[in-house]
Formats: structure tokens, sequence, C-alpha cells
């Protein structure tokens, strides 16, 4: 075991939140037809429900206009639903203002006092709590250990490093022991492989207190590595909940499929539908078997295949199988992406491994499993919000 390793549980036994069970058949945060609007016309969220488990770690995913910072303004209190209510271990919080919640809130921008030291930033919730000065020492103290600051302690922000002052933002948010963590894109300002370096401090500072954390992102990548349980948001919603597995390997849309890691993906019309699976015939020929998820005969569909899915080789394999001319190569170092030109003059984009000697030009066959092809109605999928339906509330 390292130092590092070693040093986190003392201080995470300091700093923990009591842990008690959940309310029979209730979530720690539940959204019961939570919705949002500016305006009165346009809803930025619309019928919202979302259970929390105590100890998860939830991340709101999506693009920019998706509903998703909306969703964590409102459990933080920095916005009041217009419909609906939002509940944290059983009681109502909808209506209490941000500081009466105890939950903890780590900001993209760090949100850090410049004219304060590193102790007093992490001091901060303490002092204005009114904890007691030794006890608020050795609160900090420990925070700060469990972020590998401590000789940091004296100094400004300014005197930090971007990463440095962003795990000082979050032994802020954890040294009073908050209920609930709440994070808005606070990776956003770093470069990639700092990103990459805090997604696993903040995955292992989870692990070992147990925190319930809510976190926001635009980033697949960032929520794929660092999740129990992903919420998708387009339009306002959310339109898919689950694991990162679930999600990467099942879609339920082709708005999923194509948001949550690379994906190709192929327009046709479903020709026929038999049980979990589907013939498509694609537009500009060709023809592929699917599972069907949604679809109907007759009716434009779209095919999503992930890269590393589609296979290359020189004649046809039988089954889904597409003629096609390599196009280009791309070396990424552990694989090679090769470009494949379907006699439709689209382009599909296939993961091998780094040893293919296929070159531009040579004449392939692009094969893939018909359980690796999902087939999804045709539909825009655009995000932003959406007018509300029905009467108003």
């Amino acid at each position: 075991m390292s130092a590092r390793q070693a040093a986190l549980p003392a201080a995470a036994a300091t700093i923990a939140p009591a842990t008690q069970a959940d309310p029979v058949g209730k979530g720690f945060v539940e959204f019961a037809d939570v919705e949002k609007s500016y305006d009165g016309r346009t809803f930025a969220v619309t019928r919202m429900n979302l259970t929390v488990a105590r100890g998860e770690f939830l991340t709101l995913l999506g693009p920019s206009g998706s509903g998703k910072t909306t969703t964590l303004n409102m459990l933080a209190g920095f916005e009041r639903p217009t419909h609906g209510t939002i509940t944290l271990e059983g009681q109502p919080v909808d209506r209490l203002p941000p500081y009466q919640r105890n939950i903890g809130m780590v900001f993209q921008n760090y949100a850090l006092f410049p004219h304060m030291t590193v102790e007093e930033n992490v001091g901060f919730p303490l002092s204005v709590r009114e904890v007691g000065k030794a006890d608020i020492a050795s609160r900090v103290a420990s925070a700060l250990d469990m972020v590998r600051l401590r000789q940091f302690g004296d100094r400004r922000p300014t005197q930090l490093s971007g990463g440095q002052q962003q795990r000082v933002a979050l032994a802020r948010a954890l040294v009073f022991k908050p209920s609930l963590v709440l994070m808005d894109e606070p990776l956003g300002a770093l470069d990639k492989k700092l990103r990459e370096h805090m997604q696993l401090e903040i995955k292992q500072i989870h692990t070992m207190l147990g925190v319930t954390i809510v976190y926001v992102t635009h980033d697949q990548s960032e929520a794929l590595t660092m999740s129990d349980r992903v919420a998708v948001f387009n339009n306002g919603g959310i339109v898919q909940l689950g694991s990162p597995d679930d999600l990467y390997n099942a879609p339920q849309s082709s708005f999923v499929a194509s948001f949550i890691g690379e994906n190709n993906t192929l327009e046709g019309v479903v020709d026929r539908v038999s049980g979990a699976e589907c013939r498509v015939r694609l537009n500009g020929g060709g023809e592929l078997t699917a599972l069907a998820i949604g679809v109907a005969q007759g009716a434009p569909c779209h095919v999503a295949i992930r890269p590393e899915r589609l296979t290359l080789t020189p004649t046809a394999a039988g089954g889904n199988a597409l003629p096609a001319t390599v196009d280009g190569r791309i070396y990424l170092g552990d694989h090679l992406r090769l470009l494949a030109r379907l006699a439709s003059d689209q382009v599909l984009t296939v993961k091998v491994g780094p040893e293919s000697t296929m070159a531009n030009g040579e004449t392939v066959t692009v094969s893939c499993a018909s359980n690796d092809c999902r087939a999804f109605p045709a539909d825009a999928g655009s995000g932003g919000a959406i007018p509300k339906q029905g009467k108003t509330k």
C-alpha cells in the first residue's frame, strides 16, 4: 500500500459524514415531477423524476442547454422549481435556502477567496457554522491531508496550480461533513492530463468517504470513468439512466448511442421486423440485420455500430457484410483507425490493432455481428429547452 493510500482512510475517518439507512422505499435524494421554466412558456427542465441512492456517484451528462446544470442548481438551492418537489433524506428542500441544506459545492472556477490562505478557505464553512477554533484546526488539517495539500496551508490560492486549487475547493466542500456534495463541471478548466488525474483523485475520495456525489459534465469520457450511474440529458429531461456499461453497450436511442463514445451511424429503412431483430435496407445500397429498438416495418431508421465492433477482411465473410475501400489510416499508438468508404460514399471508422497492414485504396469487406448493430427510429434529437405540453400548472 502506498503512503498516499494509507493516509486517505485516516483523513476519511475524521471527516466522513454519518451513514444511515435510507427510509424504506425512499431515495437519499428524490426529484418528483420537477419542472423549471424561466419565462412560463419554455421549460429548461420538464417532468423530472429521479432518485439518487445514499453513497452513490451520479453524473448528469448532456450537451449545453440540456437541463443538467439547471437540475443541479435546483438541488443546490440556487434555483427554485416551477413545479414539483425535491427531497433530501426524506425532507422537502425545494423551498429551503442553500445554506440550510447541508450541501457541499465544487464549482468549475474554484470560487476560492483570494485574500484568504488555503487553511482559511477550507475552514470558512466551519467558521460560519460557529465551530470552535481547535476543532476547525483539526478538521482543516485532516481535510488538507486527504487532498495532499497540508504543506500549502499558508499559501494564497494564486500561489497554487489549477489542480491544487481544485483540491482546495474539494477539501472545503467536504470539511463540514455535508450530507451531499454537488460538483458543477469542476475539471473543465484543467488540461487533459491533469483532468484525468483529478478524475481518479475524486473517485478515490468518494470511495474512501462513501459520500453521495452528484456531478455535472458534458464530457462523456469523464462520466464513464467516474460514475456509478449516469443520467443522460437532452431536451430538458433524462433520456436514459444507467451504469456506464449499460449506456455504452445498450443505448436506448440514437442520441445516446452518438453522444456516449464513438459511433458509426448508417441510415436506412426497416424492411421487416422479426422478434428482437430487424432487417434494414441501407440508403445507397446494402442490407444489415440489427437489434430492433422501437422501430417499425417500413419506417426510416438509424443503425448504430461501435468502431471496435466492425471488422475488415479481404473477402466477404457472410452475415452483415458490406464492400468498401480503405480510405485512410490514423495511427494512435495502441490501435489504428481505418476509414472504410462504402459504395454509398459514406465513410465508416473501424478500430483495429496497430499491426494491421491494410493500405489506402485496398478493397475490403466491412462486417459485424447483428447483435452489435442497433436500429433506432430516425428522429431529430436536438437539444435545448422544449415547450411545455398540456395544461399550465
